[in-house]
């Protein structure tokens, strides 16, 4: 009989159901849309019985695809976006909308916090800098217009705890989730001192207690076990945060390995053995007691190509998948000779910038195609990963770098990366790698691999390697040098808006 692991990866805009076999090959995908709800400026949110009818349906149908007996799977791992919350009452019933990563409603807070100090004070305990999304922002800014939906929750969660909540009927994070905005991270434990910074003592009540990744957060009940049409008692992991969990997909576990995930945020993060705080990026837990994820991240990443095939190429009902990339390496192909003097700044949902920057072409002219705007927005992606991975690289060791994504769909985009950064990049052969790193957590967790070493040299597949060439690298040289300028010179009018 053969044994299976379930990933569940619960996105920004889809959620996805993956079937892995113990030796991490992808048997089946299956995938579902959630909606997300604008109602009010800044607030980007999504109804959480639809999401979980969005994993029902993923589910459901991905064994139906795979035709796997469901007593076959020997274990259940969930991971999804990080950063928002989700409010849960005592019976684990949602409490209002779900708020997403995407979400900014909470930036007057920030910019408060930024000019009384508070946000110092947080980096000194915390090891980051709040922003809109993380859970202190969004908890505050309920206190502050809606402490009704606080008095009215008993948690608030990541988005992969309120899914397992309602998978398991138990409540629990991990320690990656769990250092979003309140651990200390020299303990790498929930601090009173980190909650009192903000202002939100009252609220630690919210948070559940945190799981070491490789454990076992509860049991499929039977009534989940029933609409998602598995066996009650299935076990389902602790499990991490999406980034930490593309991370292991793509064999980075180790120290010195930076992970580059190139899909809705601009995620740029590098494993270490000692705490690297700086106002540049996050210092979180990363799966594994005694080590940091610092992870440099804006979200201003692929997501930019979607909108711009999406609105101005192909209209919403377009294509997807290679069919997209194809058309875009035609149009590209035809003026790939022509200079690179069109700069994109991809800054749709936001940058890696105090002000509030906006996307932007500059340079273009009347001879200009659309190809060199596409061409643009795969470099201005490019380039602002580089910008965070300069950082990165300029304080922590680093000796692989992993990307995932995306961008990896598109050789010319691979190739831009390896280029920009002037390294080799590895590429996993898996396209799901965040349900794959979340299997591979529960593989430890339910005895199928004795650690984390191990589940990850056996589960990742072949990797592809992405070698920089010499012209290659002079070209995004010169080409990040105006990128910057560009960016130098959109500040004050950013600034003004």
């Amino acid at each position: 009989m053969a044994q299976h692991l379930l990933g569940i990866d619960a996105g920004l805009t889809v959620t996805k159901a993956v079937v892995f076999d113990l030796d991490g090959r992808q048997i089946g995908v299956e995938a579902r849309r959630v909606r997300t709800v604008s109602d009010a400026p800044r607030h980007v949110e999504r109804d959480q019985d639809e999401l979980w009818d969005a994993v029902v349906g993923a589910v459901r149908a991905v064994i139906a695809q795979t035709r796997i007996a469901p007593g076959d799977i020997v274990g259940i791992g969930v991971t999804a976006h990080g950063d928002g919350l989700y409010f849960l009452d005592e019976d684990l019933r949602p409490v209002g909308r779900g708020i997403a990563s995407l979400d900014t409603r909470a930036g007057g807070i920030l910019r408060r916090w930024h000019e009384d100090g508070t946000a110092q004070r947080a980096m000194a305990t915390t090891g980051q800098m709040p922003f809109a999304s993380t859970p202190a922002s969004l908890v505050a800014w309920f206190a502050q217009n809606d402490p009704d939906r606080l008095a009215r929750s008993a948690y608030a969660l990541p988005c992969k705890d309120a899914l397992k909540a309602r998978l398991t009927g138990t409540v629990s994070t991990d320690r990656t989730e769990a250092s979003l905005s309140f651990v200390d991270y020299r303990t790498q434990e929930y601090s009173a001192d980190a909650f009192g910074t903000y202002g939100l003592g009252a609220y630690q009540r919210l948070f559940a207690p945190a799981l070491d990744s490789t454990e076992v957060a509860g049991t499929l009940t039977a009534a989940a076990a029933i609409q998602l049409g598995l066996v009650q008692g299935t076990p389902v992991g602790a499990s991490a945060h999406d980034v930490d969990c593309s991370a292991l997909g793509t064999g980075a576990w180790q120290t010195g390995a930076l992970s580059v995930i190139a899909g809705t945020y601009s995620i740029n993060q590098v494993i270490s053995d000692s705490a690297a705080p700086d106002p540049a990026w996050c210092t979180r837990n990363f799966v594994t007691p005694g080590q940091w994820m610092n992870q440099a991240v804006s979200p201003s990443s692929a997501t930019n190509m979607e909108w711009f095939v999406q609105r101005i190429m192909i209209g919403p009902a377009g294509v997807s998948g290679d069919d997209v990339f194809t058309r875009v390496e035609a149009e590209i192909a035809a003026i790939d000779a022509d200079p690179d003097d069109v700069v994109y700044a991809p800054f749709l949902y936001g940058s890696p910038y105090e002000v509030d920057a906006s996307a932007s072409f500059l340079g273009v002219r009347g001879w200009h195609t659309r190809g060199h705007l596409l061409r643009a927005v795969m470099q201005g992606v490019v380039f602002n990963h580089r910008h965070h991975i300069d950082a990165l690289r300029a304080a922590l060791p680093v000796n692989r770098i992993h990307l995932a994504g995306g961008a990896t769909q598109s050789a010319r985009w691979a190739q831009m990366f390896a280029d920009a950064l002037r390294s080799d990049i590895e590429i996993a052969a898996v396209s799901e790698s965040g349900a794959l790193g979340a299997c591979m957590l529960t593989a430890v967790a339910v005895g199928v691999h004795d650690d984390l070493g191990s589940a990850v040299a056996a589960m990742t597949g072949d990797l592809r390697t992405i070698h920089p060439t010499d012209a290659g690298v002079d070209r995004y040289d010169t080409g990040y040098q105006r990128y910057q300028h560009a960016i130098d010179a959109l500040t004050p009018f950013w600034a003004s808006a």
